[in-house]
């Protein structure tokens, strides 16, 4: 059954609401319940098609889940194997990549087709596969990706990752978290999933800290303890509801957010003239805000602004005075969601797969669009809350792997956004 979201464009959204857990973050945290054969407890999970895929995976290697509360789970890792991994579910999910470091940290051998996910250009798994042969593991390579790592754990290691990876960096973390070795990965990611990862596994009994510039050093054990977490609030999330805010004129306050983690997102959005108060570290309220001018936006890896955020951005910008620039150097995919702007009557020229330019300001006008990936879905429902007349979003299954019954949320704000079976 396809669904889609039927929006009544133009009124400011006005009110308050909380944000949930971190999807990002509960990948690498479900994967490293693997690691041990204790039960774990994991708190504020968000209510999302990935996470539920997560689950639903870790449940096919032999898992046994129980939720204790609407966003709790208890889960008990001792009889998996990794013969039973679902391919059907690894195919379509990109977040189960993150299965490899924990599975090949417990076991000697594991199979596994390559992962699917959003389609926002050219993902590969190269920066993984190279980071594991450097951690001594034999790779194969096929119709399925063949993984050995033989006496890969007994041995300390010094890793130097391709690219800024945050998954790549999860991964290795994962698979170190079980050597009693020392391993120093270089060019690590240090992005807030990396760090609520690193919480868990010291809680497991690794030893890990800082030693350098996007370096990590960690030493695991060779038998970890289960663990209780509660997973970080999503940034990325704050960051749609600040923007939304901002793009339709609004007064929200937005709590529970993770602000430490926006930091040049928030300075970049004073710079543009917005209007905020930050109440508290995890508290922010956003004012209306007239006349804001967006010079350049260019998202980065951590501590840069996320590419995550950037399509939001993106839509704040066709209603900003003068042009834009928009530079997204991660995704060669990621600005397909700005040829649905200019339906709707954006004035955008986009330069190459990675530049854009946006000039404003533009009345965006109702019309039936589509939820690329699940960033873009966010960024169009943004469009729709601030275009004159009807916008319909299609394929908002997108949406709905990051974003918990958000039209309920929006709704809350005072959109007029319905959530309607396609027919």
């Amino acid at each position: 059954m396809e669904e889609k979201f039927v929006i009544q464009g133009g009124i400011p959204l006005k009110g308050e609401v909380e944000i949930r857990g971190a999807k990002n973050a509960a990948f690498p945290i479900l994967a490293a319940s693997l690691l041990t054969k204790e039960t774990c407890v994991i708190d504020n999970l968000p209510l999302i098609e990935d996470v539920f895929k997560m689950i639903k995976i870790l449940e096919g290697l032999g898992a046994k889940i129980s939720w204790v509360s609407k966003r709790k789970i208890e889960i008990n890792c001792s009889n998996v194997k990794p013969s039973k991994i679902p391919s059907d579910l690894i195919k379509c999910f990109r977040g189960s990549i993150l299965l490899l470091g924990s599975l090949l940290g417990r076991f000697s051998r594991v199979e596994t087709p390559a992962p699917g996910g959003c389609v926002i250009g050219s993902r590969p798994i190269d920066t993984h596969l190279d980071a594991f042969r450097q951690a001594g593991v034999k790779i194969e390579e096929g119709k399925l990706y063949s993984f050995k790592r033989n006496g890969a754990l007994e041995k300390s290691h010094e890793i130097v990752l391709r690219e800024v990876s945050v998954t790549a960096t999860e991964n290795i973390l994962l698979f170190s978290a079980v050597n009693s070795k020392k391993t120093i990965i270089k060019i690590a990611d240090e992005d807030y999933q990396v760090q609520d990862l690193i919480r868990v596994l010291e809680k497991m009994g690794a030893e890990i800290k800082h030693t350098g510039i996007r370096e990590i050093e960690i030493i695991g054990k060779k038998k970890l303890k289960g663990f209780k977490h509660s997973i970080v609030n999503d940034p990325i999330e704050a960051g749609t509801f600040i923007v939304a805010t901002l793009a339709t004129g609004g007064h929200v306050t937005i709590k529970n957010a993770e602000l430490e983690y926006l930091d040049l997102f928030l300075k970049r959005l004073n710079d543009f003239g917005a209007k905020f108060k930050v109440l508290d570290p995890k508290t922010i309220e956003v004012l209306p805000s007239k006349n804001l001018r967006i010079d350049k936006i260019q998202s980065l890896p951590y501590p840069g602004i996320h590419s995550d955020l950037q399509p939001e951005l993106g839509v704040l910008a066709t209603q900003t005075r003068g042009p834009t620039m928009i530079h997204d150097p991660l995704f060669e995919g990621r600005l397909m969601y700005l040829n649905e702007l200019n339906k709707m009557g954006a004035d955008i020229i986009q330069c190459d797969p990675h530049r854009a330019i946006v000039y404003g300001s533009s009345k965006l006008q109702g019309t039936e669009i589509l939820s690329s990936d699940l960033r873009a879905g966010a960024a169009m429902i943004i469009a729709g809350l601030i275009a004159k007349g009807t916008t319909t979003i299609n394929n908002i299954y997108q949406v709905d792997r990051g974003y918990e019954r958000i039209e309920e949320r929006l709704q809350k704000l005072g959109a007029d956004m319905k959530r309607r079976i396609k027919r």
